[in-house]
């Protein structure tokens, strides 16, 4: 550890010089700069904390904070990213207000920003969403006397191979109270590199609200959009694979039943590379920041083939408008990211061959037939036509739904007793 702290205390510099430049793109990198210290205004002291570094972890955590409010508990959420702390504080704006939830930026990693962290918050329990292993964060925790979980918790077979040659993470992971994982075959890895107390509570994913209203406000902008033309949405393309998938696009649109198409980059700061590359590509768009009101409501009815979805907390709307859906990730070796929001709305899903990151439920979903794999470029063209792959049929999907929810009251039993200890 103390060489850990060395190599953080050297590198600080530079972190703050990245927090400073991201912030020119986006300006809450490098606001609050005191909680990255562990300095807080206004803690709840006695909260649960449940650390989701990013917006993606922070929306599979959504049904179970929504949960342990609804039983009377205060909640603390940490963040790294800007997207994930502004996900919480639109979701809990409400909860914010009432003095129920606050919503910081975790500590660096450093034994005296801990200190201050836990001093302040004096969690009874934490909960870390998916894989997220930082020795002081761990280490800190226990000497703290907080019980720290791994919270929806995967092992991916990238992450084993690694560890395999650098062991330092499966013994910081034995520092954890223990794992609340995703499936059965997650906790037999988990427990081949010796972590204890491990239960199987399933996927949260499979239990997020679904946003009415922007489901409801879906039908009118499609059939104003897109008319009677299929629709496909591309839903969190990340960098690296834009022209992968543009040239699909390309090539869609020149086929007889040339379809609409939506695409959602990953990241707001991509918004306006994206809207470069996509006119480089020629094809007519449209941006949503720029077409629909904030109700959204279109402000004009452009002739487009593809709208530009340059916006934060409507993915839901996005994916309620398609036929289809691509889910970004899967063409880069970062990984695949969410596949279970188009399920959950009976869209038909294709994924890239990357699907470490989402080896559960990816490989069930594969396997069940609801989510189509391609391997190659020639395989997502296939996807993309419906006749070139038709899809599963609607009771398929909600069969599969229905066999994978319920992780919300499972992981709820699994740390009812670290909860009414007082």
């Amino acid at each position: 550890m103390a060489l850990w702290s060395l190599l953080w205390a050297l590198c600080l510099p530079a972190i703050l010089i990245y927090l400073r430049r991201r912030g020119r793109k986006d300006a809450l990198y490098a606001r609050h700069l005191a909680e990255r210290f562990g300095r807080y205004a206004d803690p709840l002291p006695g909260a649960v904390w449940v650390h989701a570094v990013s917006l993606g972890e922070l929306r599979s955590a959504v049904p179970l904070i929504r949960a342990l409010l609804d039983r009377g508990e205060t909640v603390v959420t940490t963040h790294f990213t800007p997207a994930g702390r502004r996900e919480a504080e639109r979701v809990f704006a409400s909860e914010r207000s009432q003095n129920r939830l606050r919503a910081v930026w975790v500590p660096l990693e450093f034994s005296f920003t801990y200190k201050r962290f836990f001093r302040d918050f004096q969690p009874r329990l934490g909960l870390v969403m998916e894989i997220e292993i930082w020795p002081r964060m761990v280490f800190a925790a226990r000497d703290a006397g907080v019980p720290l979980y791994m919270c929806n918790a995967q092992y991916p077979t990238k992450s084993i191979a690694r560890d395999a040659r650098f062991p330092l993470r499966p013994a910081v992971m034995r520092g954890f109270t223990g794992a609340l994982v995703k499936s059965q075959l997650q906790a037999d890895r988990f427990a081949a590199v010796g972590m204890q107390n491990i239960q199987v509570t399933g996927e949260l994913r499979f239990d997020q609200p679904i946003p009415p209203a922007l489901v409801a406000a879906a039908p009118a902008a499609r059939q104003a959009l897109a008319g009677r033309r299929p629709t496909l949405c591309f839903a969190s393309a990340v960098e690296g694979e834009d022209d992968l998938y543009l040239d699909a696009i390309k090539t869609r649109l020149a086929a007889p039943d040339r379809p609409f198409v939506i695409y959602v980059p990953r990241k707001p700061e991509r918004f306006d590379e994206v809207a470069q590359l996509i006119g480089a590509h020629g094809i007519a768009f449209a941006r949503r920041s720029q077409s629909l009101a904030e109700d959204l409501s279109l402000r004009e009815t452009p002739a487009v083939d593809l709208l530009l979805g340059d916006s934060l907390g409507e993915m839901y709307f996005y994916l309620a408008m398609a036929d289809r859906v691509v889910t970004g990730g899967g063409f880069t070796q970062h990984g695949a990211h969410n596949i279970i929001e188009p399920l959950a709305l009976g869209r038909l899903v294709i994924v890239g061959p990357e699907i470490h990151t989402i080896e559960y439920p990816a490989s069930e979903a594969i396997a069940a037939g609801v989510c189509f794999h391609a391997q190659t470029p020639t395989d997502l063209a296939r996807a993309l036509d419906p006749q070139g792959w038709s899809g599963p049929k609607p009771e398929q999907i909600q069969a599969f739904l229905a066999d994978h929810s319920g992780a919300t009251a499972k992981t709820l039993a699994a740390i009812a007793p670290l909860l009414t200890r007082r």
